[in-house]
């Protein structure tokens, strides 16, 4: 990396601050908003990481080279012959403008940070340093690993973990902002946390394009589309124990121009969501199927494609416990919200999971009306309160975590 970059606002924390895992509100407040002010697209986090990287540096770490694209990690070594654990945070920001009126809003016209990556890449941050304060006080070591390209499909995890990332490691734990609890509460849940999110395109196709007044000369590809599309939408539930979380949506639809032509192609897309892993295998399969039959009962000449995105979180049983058990150590039974039933939106932070035990911890960011938008609104915020607090549960849950 350059070495004579210069951040001119930045003002590094005196590390006294650290021992109690949290820091100071101003340099937390002051990373955030900068990294709010600077968002990159999956897979472009280059001037990101360079900032992590210098401030890391300026406080006495050592970077990882860089992994996974744009990605990289360090490692905070605390006593010899200890375990070893991973801490995750997401860099990436949304193709979108940003709208909210305040003066650390988004300097790139059409990307926003508006899914709170800033927010775990500042989380991410001050665990590494409050840890490295603390380093003389626990045995093993804490890999804190920053992953570009959560948001896209696909995305960076695979990539992190292809290069090594989780070498070595017992555990790893995560971090997601949740605008739906207020400040000082954390979501924690055992078992499906997110729901598997997988994208599918159905495309068919007639011999010809015809004259609406004479669809039995020509086909009609629409018609059979439609035909295709309830039929999909009958399948969970279904197919499926409708007590298991599933949720399949078209959100795309193309067919024709004119009003009296039937065209030769029509297509539609859209996702499955699903949190049991044997359900989507299920309903993967019947929806190839359906597709496939329907349209060639009625000569459409179907074509599907079927992507598989990120798999669900999967909350480790144990961690959980270590996690409600710290919570409530340090914060108190009331800061616990315990939530009763998977979110349906994804998070590639469950690619870990096939290698290692994960948990992924709620944090909550609602304070007033301005911190109430939800996740990808154009006007989503962050009460930075929840920095420290965060901050302190984390660094406290892996110090546990390395002591069990």
């Amino acid at each position: 990396m350059q070495r004579n970059i210069v951040y001119p606002d930045l003002v590094l924390p005196d590390f006294s601050e650290f021992p109690n895992g949290s820091g100071s509100f101003h340099f937390l407040s002051g990373i955030r908003r900068h990294l709010h002010q600077h968002p990159e697209l999956g897979f472009h986090e280059v001037q990101t990481a360079k900032f992590l990287k210098y401030v890391l540096e300026k406080s006495g770490l050592n970077p990882s080279r860089t992994i996974g694209k744009t990605g990289f990690f360090v490692d905070v070594e605390g006593q010899p012959e200890g375990r070893a654990v991973g801490f995750r945070a997401d860099m990436d920001a949304l193709p979108i403008q940003d709208l909210k009126n305040v003066s650390y809003a988004s300097k790139t016209s059409g990307k926003a940070h508006l899914c709170g990556h800033d927010v775990h890449s500042t989380v991410a941050l001050g665990v590494a340093l409050s840890l490295y304060a603390k380093r003389q006080t626990f045995r093993g070591k804490v890999r804190v690993f920053f992953q570009p390209a959560e948001e896209t499909s696909p995305s960076g995890a695979p990539l992190m973990i292809r290069d090594g990332v989780l070498d070595g490691l017992e555990a790893a734990f995560a971090i997601h902002v949740d605008p739906t609890l207020p400040t000082g509460m954390f979501g924690l849940k055992s078992g499906a946390s997110t729901a598997a999110a997988d994208t599918f395109e159905v495309r068919v196709s007639g011999e010809k394009t015809g004259h609406s007044a004479r669809p039995h000369e020509s086909g009609d590809p629409v018609w059979v589309l439609s035909q295709i599309m309830n039929a999909l939408y009958q399948l969970v539930g279904r197919i499926t124990d409708s007590r298991n979380p599933a949720i399949l949506t078209i959100c795309m639809l193309e067919a024709g121009k004119a009003l009296n032509v039937i065209p030769q192609t029509a297509s539609f897309g859209g996702t499955l969501r699903v949190a049991d892993p044997q359900d989507r295998l299920k309903l993967r399969q019947q929806l190839i199927q359906t597709a496939e039959q329907i349209g060639a009962l009625y000569s459409g000449f179907p074509e599907v494609t079927y992507q598989f995105g990120a798999p669900a979180v999967i909350n480790d049983e144990k961690l959980h416990e270590l996690m409600v058990e710290t919570t409530r150590r340090l914060f108190g039974s009331q800061a616990i919200f315990h939530i009763p039933r998977p979110s349906m939106g994804a998070e590639d932070f469950s690619h870990y999971g096939a290698h290692v035990p994960i948990y992924l911890v709620r944090v909550g960011t609602q304070s007033n009306a301005s911190t109430a938008y939800p996740l990808h609104d154009a006007r989503f915020d962050a009460d930075e309160h929840a920095l420290q607090l965060a901050i302190q549960l984390m660094t406290e849950s892996l110090i546990h975590f390395l002591d069990s």
